[in-house]
């Protein structure tokens, strides 16, 4: 039995690290997003839709060799994770997903993503940020909850690869999209699911909205007391205690 655990935006898998570190079991596998600071597949355009056919293979090996995994999807690893459940139930043992809010047909994108999402504006968002001072980029992810030594070695690796990425990725998702891979979430509900909510994170949208898909889906629930979106690096022993809780209840 593997986990697997997928970041998300703008991300590694280095903010695992901590996490990892904490966990009880040597069986992790943390696979990095093509483009998210690695080189992406020749022709890669980056859309949600590749995204999850690249996950797909990557479980697929895995399960070849040790069977179905324990999916960690954070972010849009949980956005991919999930649609991923919904079309390959077969390829996981359960999940755990904390932005279940955006498979609710009510989900509207934060800002930054409807930045991202504008033609022209997105572009200028990213040629603006990486033409910013490194020290003035490490402070801006400090200052939405991203600790500085991780924060700089995210600064590090991103370049205008991960902003092509971030860019074609969040287009492919502009609504309906969301709501339409919502309304055929379903399977996932076969498979044992824990939702995991950060009351302070500012980006997953209503938290009633989280609390109605994960209900729909059967889910357990744990709240993420006082953290925020980065929740794995604010306190990592309690989200490896969270899902190692959920494991041992499987």
């Amino acid at each position: 039995m593997t986990a697997v655990l997928v970041h998300g935006n703008p991300e590694t898998p280095v903010v695992w690290e901590p996490l990892v570190a904490a966990l009880d079991r040597t069986d992790v596998v943390c696979p990095q997003l093509p483009g998210f600071g690695c080189a992406a597949p020749a022709g890669f355009g980056a859309t949600k839709e590749e995204y999850v056919s690249w996950l797909t293979g990557e479980l697929e090996a895995i399960v070849a060799a040790d069977g179905p995994v324990d999916l960690v999807g954070h972010d849009w690893g949980g956005g991919i994770g999930m649609r991923v459940v919904a079309t390959r139930p077969d390829l996981v043992r359960s999940w755990a997903c904390d932005v279940l809010g955006l498979f609710h047909p009510d989900y509207v994108w934060h800002d930054f993503a409807q930045l991202w999402q504008t033609p022209g504006a997105g572009e200028e968002y990213f040629a603006s940020t990486l033409a910013t001072p490194v020290e003035d980029r490490i402070a801006l992810y400090e200052s939405i909850g991203i600790p500085r030594a991780t924060g700089s070695r995210l600064v590090a690796v991103a370049d205008e690869e991960m902003s092509r990425c971030v860019l074609a990725l969040y287009r492919s998702a502009a609504q309906p999209a969301m709501a339409e891979w919502g309304a055929e979430l379903g399977p996932a509900a076969t498979r044992p699911g824990l939702s995991i909510v950060a009351p302070d994170d500012p980006f997953v949208g209503n938290h009633d909205l989280v609390a109605e898909v994960a209900t729909s889906l059967g889910a357990q629930v744990h709240a993420m007391v006082g953290q925020g979106h980065w929740w794995m690096l604010g306190d990592p022993v309690a989200g490896a205690a969270a899902l190692t809780d959920f494991w041992a209840s499987l």
